[in-house]
């Protein structure tokens, strides 16, 4: 029997939390989208986060972060969904050239077509050496 490989987002097995959506499955909700995304992020797929990011806002080029990011967690603060609008506050840690950073966001969600994307985000407090 092949040993669970823990997801990125902190899921318990990657093949039954993020795996499936980077695959093409549709996330259910915005928090399940962003902990793929955080996910894609890790891995430097640029594609999925072009992919699921809302055109109205997405930037040209989408561009992830480089090999000398090495991202440590990701930890939900909140997430509420209102119909077809959500918002997912998170805290991802992560370290650039062995330095420590944190990015703690609260990101808008939106639902078309029956499928989330990425909206936009703030940030209720800079991103510091933690």
């Amino acid at each position: 029997m092949k040993k669970p490989v823990p997801c990125p987002c902190g899921g318990p097995d990657f093949a039954t939390c993020c795996g499936p959506i980077l695959a093409g499955t549709p996330a259910a909700t915005a928090e399940q989208l962003m902990r793929s995304r955080y996910t894609a992020y890790t891995r430097n797929n640029d594609a999925y986060i072009t992919a699921t990011w809302a055109a109205s806002t997405r930037p040209a080029p989408v561009a992830v972060a480089d090999d000398s990011t090495n991202w440590l967690g990701l930890d939900i603060r909140h997430s509420s969904t209102d119909g077809d609008s959500a918002i997912v506050e998170f805290i991802a840690r992560y370290k650039i050239n062995g330095r420590a950073q944190r990015l703690h966001e609260v990101s808008r969600f939106v639902r078309e077509q029956g499928c989330w994307f990425y909206l936009d985000g703030s940030f209720p407090e800079s991103t510091r050496a933690s």
